[in-house]
């Protein structure tokens, strides 16, 4: 499949500076995961969410407090517990007396940068509470719609659903996250540093913000131009397609899914410095954005597993 002769609009070069020196101070922050550090800025520039699950201690919340630094945006976080109520999240309307009229108070979700730790030790009432806001950048309490700010973005994490305590994400949750990643276990030059280095909390505390409101919006609109080729679409229907009839899936990936993994798609070429996406991003994508919505077999093995045989059941033109 060769390359579009069309060009898009590409990062002016102080954004695409920014962006170089974010990504940078990032991976000072969290040492050896220059991938997985990648695939969390394609979430923020294609105007999606990040969810990150992994077992306790590799990482996952350090990411998302170094993402949340760098970033000079509003941040909120929220621990989720098993005893967390929705409007704990959302905000609650409060009757003032005096002006004999019930007042909104926001949650913390009116933020620009929220963390969700631990999103999966809440029970999936209080999980639901933020399903609008991801959506549609929006909450509606008390038959009122509240416009949350711009940009928004949901950084997750969450334990192995095997793990005691946890309550698996529905369906409908998951698919608004752009992407799941896994941290897993740092190289052994990585975890060298990690161990004879400087506290993480101290070095995240000292970051400077990168990234402000007017960058994050400028990406997002440079994303929007990457050309995606006739040829790279027809690619991507037919991994939708081998999808919904792959051995060990139950229900397939939806045209949103696809959706998703084109504009994951665009930005991720937009970071690697081109104007067109090449089939190696979608590859570089696909497990990341799908797993996570397929619906597998009880014994089909994992999600991430399933969706390599689609990727690798569907031959490049």
């Amino acid at each position: 499949m060769s390359a579009s002769p069309k060009t898009a609009s590409m990062l002016p070069d102080g954004l695409r500076d920014a962006l170089d020196r974010a990504q940078n101070q990032v991976n000072g922050l969290v040492l050896g995961k220059v991938q997985e550090v990648r695939l969390a800025f394609v979430a923020l520039l294609s105007d999606g969410h990040l969810l990150i699950e992994d077992l306790p201690g590799l990482g996952k919340t350090t990411l998302a407090h170094a993402l949340a630094a760098t970033l000079g945006l509003d941040f909120q976080r929220v621990q989720f517990t098993s005893d967390l109520l929705p409007a704990d999240v959302v905000g609650v309307s409060v009757f003032d007396p005096q002006a004999r009229r019930f007042e909104f108070h926001p949650g913390p979700v009116f933020t620009q940068v929220l963390l969700a730790d631990e999103i999966n030790r809440a029970p999936p009432r209080t999980q639901s509470a933020l399903l609008e806001a991801m959506a549609e950048h929006q909450v509606t309490v008390d038959g009122t719609t509240h416009a949350l700010p711009s940009p928004f973005f949901v950084i997750a994490t969450q334990n192995p659903v095997d793990l005691s305590g946890t309550y698996p994400l529905p369906d409908s949750q998951l698919d608004r996250f752009l992407l799941r990643l896994a941290l897993g276990y740092p190289g052994e030059a990585a975890e060298r540093d990690l161990l004879s280095g400087s506290d993480r909390r101290t070095l995240i505390a000292r970051a400077q913000p990168m990234l402000g409101s007017d960058d994050v919006l400028a990406g997002r609109a440079a994303v929007s131009a990457v050309h995606a080729s006739e040829a790279l679409i027809d690619y991507v229907q037919a991994l939708l397609a081998r999808s919904r009839k792959h051995p060990g899936v139950r229900v397939g990936l939806s045209p949103r899914a696809g959706l998703a993994l084109l504009r994951a798609s665009r930005a991720y070429a937009l970071l690697l410095g081109r104007n067109h996406v090449l089939p190696d991003d979608v590859q570089a994508l696909f497990t990341a954005v799908t797993a996570h919505r397929l619906v597998a077999d009880a014994d089909a093995g994992s999600d991430a597993a399933l969706a390599k045989a689609i990727l690798h059941a569907v031959p490049v033109d």
